[in-house]
């Protein structure tokens, strides 16, 4: 695996297409702008703990890839 970058994109990369298709969308509309209460306290839980699984999935793509950066420096397969 050539890694050139600690960047993780490919799990932003994700994100970005779960949340802004048509369904995400919905779901993050009723989330914070529903008209109901019900409709939020339903969405919320669901939306925060979907945004801190993201979070927790890119910081780990960047550990991996910082990793395999430090270890192609020291010139090590």
């Amino acid at each position: 695996m050539h890694v050139r970058t600690r960047w993780p994109w490919l799990s932003l990369l994700l994100g970005a297409v779960v949340a802004l298709n048509p369904i995400g969308l919905d779901f993050l509309r009723s989330a914070f702008f529903a008209g109901e209460q019900l409709a939020r306290n339903i969405a919320q839980p669901i939306v925060l703990t979907a945004l801190a699984v993201m979070v927790v999935v890119v910081v780990l793509e960047w550990l991996v890839r910082s990793l395999l950066v430090k270890r192609r420096a020291r010139g090590a397969s």
